[in-house]
C-alpha cells in the first residue's frame, strides 16, 4: 500500500492577491521607485572616492566587461551606452562650476535607471501558470519513463509523482504558517543550476505564493530558459558587475520588494558550491537588505497599521550526484590552487544541454531531499507557529529593541553589518543541522579519508595525483571505517545536529551499495566503483567534491 501524501492547498488562492503580481502591476513605478532610492543612498555614502570617481571607474570596468566578457543577454547598445556615459563625463569638465555636480547626478540617474530596468523580474501570473504545469508536467514524464512507462501512456500516466522523486522534510507547516503572518525569505543552499527550477516546484507544492528571486543573468541566455525564470518570479544578477552603483542597485530591489510584502528567495552563498561544501562564509550583501527592510517597516510603522514582520527560512537541498561537478571541483581547485586566471564556465548553454541534464538526472532513479528549516527572525531566533520571535529558554521577546537607542527606532550602519555576520553564522548552523545526509556522500567521505589517511605526508594537490595502483581500498576495511563514521552520523542524529536520509538506517552493506551506486552516477569517470571486494577510485577530484559535503560535522576524527 502506497503512503498517503499530503497535498498543500494554496495558503492564498487568488493569485492577484499575491504581492508578486501586485508587485509586477506596478512594474515600472517600482522600477522607479528602486532607482530614486538608490540615488539618495549613494548621493549619501560617505564614500573615499568622490561621485565623479565612482562614476569613472564604473565606467572604465564596464567598458572592460563589454569587450572582455561580453554574454548574449546583453542589451545591444551595451557598447554604445558605456560610450555615451564616458563622453558625457568628459564633457561635464567643460561646464559652470555649478552644473558639474548636476551633470554628474544626472549621468548616475541614467546609468541606475538602466541597471534597474535589467534587474527588474518581469513576472505574469499567466505564464505562471503555465510555467507551472509544464515543470510539473514535464518533471512527471521523466520519471514515468524513469519507471518504464512507455509511448503515449507516459504523457499521462499517474504512476509516479514528483513527491515519489523529490522529498519535502523539515518543517514545511511551519513555513506555511509564516508566510500568513508575514514575509518569508527563502535562504537555500545552492550546488546546481537545477536548484532555481526545483524550489520553484517546492514552493508551488507547498501551496505557496510565487517568490521574487535573484538568478544569475547568465542564466537568461537563453529565450526559453528565461521565459521560465521570469514565469518563477526570478530577477537578474550578474555577477559581473561588482560596482558600489551596480550593487546599491541590487540591494535596493531585494529591500524594497521585502518591504512590499514580496516573499524573497536567495542562495546566501552567491553561487554554486564550487568545492561541494555546505556554504561556510555566506554573502552578506543580499542578506543585509532582510536586516534593513525590518528596521524601515519599524520606523514607518503607526497604531493603524503596525510593521509586517520578516522571517528567514534556512533550506538545505541534497542530490546524490551533481552533474555539474567536475567542472565545479575544478574551478575549485583552480582557485584554491591560486593559478592567475579564472573564468567562470557556465555548462548550461543550450537548449539542448538543459533538457539533456534534465533528462539524465531524472531517469537515474536518483532521489532528491529538500529540507525546509525552521522559521528565524532577523537577528537568527527562532519564531513560533505565530511568528513570535524567541529567546533561547523560549521567551516571547521584541525585535524592534534591536533597533532601538533611547526608545527610538534609529539607524546605525555598524550596529546592522554586526547583525548581518550574526544571521549569517546562524543560517550556516541550520544548514548543517537540516543537512540530510545521504550514503552517497559518507561513502565518498570513508573512500576520501581512507586514502588521506594512508598517505598522512601527502597534500591535497598530491593526493589527488596518486597514481590508480595506490587508489584500491580492501571492501571489508572500507566497510569497518564506513560503519564507525555512520555510528558517529546517527548520535549526531539523535542529537539533533543532522538529518539523515531514510536509507542510512539500512544495514551497512545495503547502505554501502546504494551510496556507491548513486555517487556521481552520470560521470564520465565514477568516483567510486565495487569490483569484486575492491573498493576502485576512478577519480579523485570528484570524489573530494562528494566528500566536502560531509565537511563540518567532526567525522575527521574518527577515521
Amino acid at each position: 500500500m502506497r503512503k498517503q501524501k499530503t497535498r498543500y492547498s494554496e495558503i492564498i488562492p487568488r493569485k492577484k492577491q499575491w504581492p508578486i503580481v501586485q508587485l509586477a502591476r506596478d512594474r515600472k513605478s517600482f522600477i522607479q521607485e528602486v532607482a530614486n532610492e538608490s540615488f539618495d543612498t549613494l548621493k549619501s555614502l560617505n564614500s573615499k572616492k568622490s561621485l565623479r570617481e565612482e562614476l569613472e571607474t564604473t565606467i572604465h570596468r564596464e567598458k572592460l566587461r563589454v569587450k572582455n566578457n561580453p554574454w548574449r543577454v546583453d542589451p545591444k547598445d551595451d557598447k554604445k551606452f558605456w560610450q555615451e556615459m564616458q563622453s558625457r563625463l568628459a564633457e561635464s569638465q567643460n561646464l559652470a562650476p555649478d552644473k558639474v555636480k548636476a551633470e554628474e547626478e544626472a549621468i548616475l540617474k541614467t546609468i541606475l535607471d538602466r541597471y534597474c530596468e535589467e534587474i527588474a523580474g518581469n513576472f505574469k501570473k499567466t505564464s505562471y501558470r503555465f510555467t507551472k504545469t509544464i515543470v510539473t508536467f514535464g518533471f512527471a514524464r521523466l520519471l514515468n519513463a524513469a519507471r518504464g512507462v512507455k509511448g503515449i501512456r507516459s504523457l499521462f500516466s499517474r504512476q509516479l509523482d514528483l513527491d515519489d522523486k523529490i522529498h519535502v522534510k523539515g518543517e514545511p507547516e511551519h513555513i506555511r504558517s509564516l508566510a500568513k503572518k508575514g514575509t518569508v525569505v527563502m535562504v537555500p543552499t545552492h550546488f546546481s543550476n537545477l536548484d532555481s527550477i526545483l524550489i520553484g516546484w517546492v514552493i508551488q507544492h507547498l501551496g505557496l505564493p510565487a517568490f521574487i528571486y535573484g538568478a544569475g543573468l547568465n542564466l537568461f541566455n537563453l529565450k526559453i530558459f528565461a521565459y521560465f525564470m521570469n514565469s518563477l518570479g526570478a530577477y537578474k544578477v550578474d555577477r559581473r558587475k561588482r560596482n558600489p552603483i551596480y550593487l546599491e542597485a541590487l540591494k535596493t530591489y531585494s529591500s524594497l520588494a521585502i518591504r512590499r510584502g514580496c516573499h524573497s528567495l536567495f542562495f546566501p552563498g552567491g553561487t554554486r558550491s564550487r568545492s561541494g561544501q555546505i556554504e561556510k562564509a555566506l554573502k552578506l550583501g543580499l542578506l543585509g537588505t532582510t536586516i534593513e527592510a525590518q528596521r524601515i517597516l519599524y520606523e514607518n510603522e503607526t497604531p493603524e497599521e503596525p510593521a509586517g514582520k520578516i522571517f528567514i527560512v534556512p533550506v538545505v537541498i541534497n542530490y546524490h550526484f551533481t552533474l555539474e561537478a567536475p567542472a565545479l571541483i575544478n574551478d575549485h581547485l583552480r582557485r584554491t590552487g591560486q593559478e592567475r586566471y579564472y573564468r567562470e564556465r557556465d555548462e548550461f548553454t543550450t537548449s539542448y544541454k538543459i533538457s539533456s541534464f534534465l533528462f539524465k538526472f531524472f531517469t537515474k532513479g536518483s532521489d532528491i531531499s529538500v529540507s525546509i528549516g525552521r522559521g528565524l527572525d532577523i537577528l537568527g531566533n527562532y519564531v513560533d507557529q505565530e511568528g513570535n520571535s524567541l529567546d533561547s529558554s523560549g521567551k516571547i521577546i521584541d525585535p524592534r529593541d534591536y533597533f532601538r537607542r533611547n526608545g527610538s527606532i534609529t539607524v546605525d550602519e555598524q550596529r546592522e553589518e554586526e547583525y548581518v555576520r550574526i544571521l549569517g553564522k546562524r543560517i550556516v548552523t541550520e544548514f548543517h543541522k537540516y543537512n540530510r545526509v545521504f550514503a552517497s556522500h559518507l561513502v565518498a567521505f570513508t573512500a576520501f579519508k581512507y586514502i588521506e589517511r594512508k598517505n598522512p605526508k601527502l597534500d591535497l594537490y598530491s593526493l589527488l595525483r596518486l597514481p590508480e595502483e595506490d587508489l584500491v581500498i580492501d571492501y571489508e576495511d572500507f566497510k569497518k571505517a564506513y560503519k564507525k563514521l555512520k555510528k558517529k552520523i546517527l548520535k549526531l542524529h539523535k542529537k539533533g545536529e543532522v538529518d539523515v536520509a531514510g536509507h542510512m538506517l539500512e544495514k551497512s552493506d545495503i547502505s554501502i551499495e546504494l551510496g556507491i551506486s548513486n555517487v556521481g552516477m552520470y560521470h564520465a569517470r565514477r568516483p567510486l566503483i565495487k569490483k569484486g571486494d575492491k573498493i576502485i577510485i576512478q577519480s579523485m577530484s570528484t570524489l573530494y567534491y562528494y566528500h566536502n559535503r560531509m565537511d563540518g560535522y567532526g567525522l575527521e576524527n574518527h577515521i
